[in-house]
């Protein structure tokens, strides 16, 4: 058990380590980044249970319908929820950089204990494809969240930018339900869009280091 719960939790938090260390000024405060992937773990039975009432009472006949509603759009609504109502108006989330840390917190909160579960059920030898694909899915579309959601907090157009960082991972993460749903053969299409989405996400730190750069700047003028 202690050896699945370690498999189970380890990917999640050598992600979040990354995220974490990437940040190039004041790291966020340890408490307040748990605290976002704690609120991440707890907004996954809520998201699983509605996810089993729509799955027994639709009968989906289109798997585009599907992939968007009972994963891409609850899955990442109930995560930007968190971040955006729990997480944006902290005194501590105060240069744009931060939105990452906190978008991937929340995320790879939600992953790991799906994480755990789906090990406790198929057995330790899933191990290396959840961190592969769903694990680091979840941290992608948490960065890409994030990224938005921090461009928000430093800019005039605060809910263009709002909007664009609950649109996007919806988009994203259905179309990783609908390669997954979709084929016999989804490897061939799920490795290219997983370097897609690695390439995406380390754009997304890389500019928001730029952002981050540019407000210490401005502050400091």
């Amino acid at each position: 058990m202690i050896a699945l719960i370690s498999a189970a939790i380890a990917p999640g938090l050598a992600l979040l380590s990354y995220f974490y260390l990437k940040d190039q000024y004041d790291s966020e405060p340890v408490r307040v980044v748990f605290r976002a992937f704690i609120l991440g773990v707890a907004v996954t039975f809520p998201v699983m249970f509605i996810q089993y009432v729509i799955e027994v009472e639709i009968d989906f006949s289109n798997m585009i319908f599907q992939s968007l509603l009972t994963y891409g759009l609850l899955e990442e609504f109930f995560k930007w929820f968190i971040l955006y109502f729990f997480i944006f108006h902290l005194v501590e989330f105060d240069e744009p950089y931060d939105g990452i840390v906190y978008g991937a917190a929340v995320s790879l909160g939600f992953a790991t204990l799906e994480n755990v579960l789906y090990l406790a059920a198929y057995g330790l030898e899933t191990a290396v494809g959840r961190a592969l694909l769903p694990v680091s899915s979840h941290a992608l579309f948490g960065v890409v969240m994030g990224y938005y959601i921090g461009k928000a907090k430093f800019n005039q157009k605060r809910y263009l930018f709002v909007f664009i960082s609950l649109i996007l991972p919806i988009i994203l993460h259905s179309i990783y339900d609908f390669i997954l749903m979709s084929s016999r053969h989804w490897i061939y299409y799920m490795v290219p869009f997983m370097l897609f989405l690695w390439w995406l996400g380390l754009w997304k730190v890389k500019k928001a280091h730029i952002l981050t750069d540019a407000h210490h700047n401005t502050n400091h003028i």
